[in-house]
């Protein structure tokens, strides 16, 4: 795949509705890609739909819209619609999102997340095809939906993952993966999940933190408080320590005890570098570059705090 450079959208710090003239100038700073998130923001759709009307020459992706949340129909629909606005130039990321998310602030049950995104991924093919579907799949059954307008470019469906099973199935029966919280080097033991079972040029898609032009200090105390916010969510946890990242453990104690004060101060400062990016605007980009010497296909930034104009042109492709 040519090289991309992507960023998360809507940004942060100003209402949507403003953001139209960010947006069209992201093609001319070099940025190819935006993707969306989902999570107690905007929705995953909405900020892609203006996007396409915007600046019509940007891939589109969304990373992720959460398996639970709604039902296979209706993200099929969803899809269905931004493929429709940008044909040829969406791609749907689909995961499982988290316990916090589904569980605690939309009250489904976050059961066998593994077979709700393999379920999904199965009646996505058929369904965004614009065949007739009726199935029985064990989280879910679908009984004769057909898309009314199906997208003439099917979109493709990238999976969420984390750790090598959920990886696998993005490189198996998805069109790549949605990776993010990692490092440069992790990319190196995440990577071969997904291509060695699936095909060499699978993209992977990294959402990258970053805070360019931020003075150290500040920069690590709000990294710091990402990463608690995250990396004790379990499903995160789990994944840094299947990579290993014995650093954590006194967080992980410490969170577990109710003790949040001393859960921040317990992340060292390293891992805090190597996981939200910092320092001038040129040594994040070429950080960000080592993700993809590493094997990531799609490069997301995410800027975790400062004026959006100031952020995408200290951090475009072609300052």
């Amino acid at each position: 795949m040519p090289q991309r450079w992507g960023l998360t959208v809507p940004l942060t710090g100003l209402p949507l509705r403003e953001q139209r003239e960010l947006i069209r100038a992201l093609p001319d700073l070099g940025y190819t890609d935006v993707w969306s998130t989902e999570a107690s923001g905007a929705d995953a759709f909405t900020p892609l739909a203006l996007a396409a009307e915007w600046a019509p020459q940007l891939r589109l992706g969304t990373a992720i819209v959460p398996a639970f949340t709604r039902g296979p129909a209706l993200i099929a629909q969803s899809a269905a619609t931004l493929a429709g606005l940008a044909p040829g130039r969406f791609a749907l990321g689909v995961g499982t999102s988290s316990d916090v998310i589904v569980e605690g602030w939309n009250g489904i049950p976050f059961t066998e997340p593994y077979a709700r995104i393999r379920d999904l991924v199965r009646f996505l093919r058929p369904a965004l095809a614009g065949e007739r579907v009726t199935g029985e799949w064990p989280s879910f059954s679908v009984r004769g939906f057909r898309l009314d307008n199906p997208p003439e470019h099917a979109p493709p469906v990238l999976v969420a993952a984390l750790r090598p099973g959920m990886l696998r199935l993005a490189g198996t029966e998805g069109d790549g993966a949605i990776v993010n919280w990692l490092t440069s080097d992790d990319v190196k033991a995440v990577a071969p999940h997904v291509r060695e079972y699936g095909k060499p040029e699978t993209e992977i898609v990294a959402r990258i933190f970053v805070l360019p032009n931020t003075p150290p200090d500040e920069a690590r105390a709000i990294g710091r408080r990402a990463i608690a916010a995250y990396l004790n969510v379990p499903v995160y946890r789990a994944f840094h320590e299947w990579l290993g990242r014995t650093e954590l453990t006194p967080m992980w104690r410490a969170w577990e005890s109710g003790d949040r004060k001393g859960a921040l101060e317990a992340i060292p400062d390293a891992v805090v570098d190597r996981l939200v990016l910092h320092g001038p605007a040129g040594s994040v980009r070429e950080q960000v570059q080592a993700y993809v010497e590493a094997g990531v296909t799609t490069p997301v930034l995410m800027p975790l705090a400062g004026e959006p104009a100031a952020l995408i042109r200290g951090l475009a492709a072609r300052p």
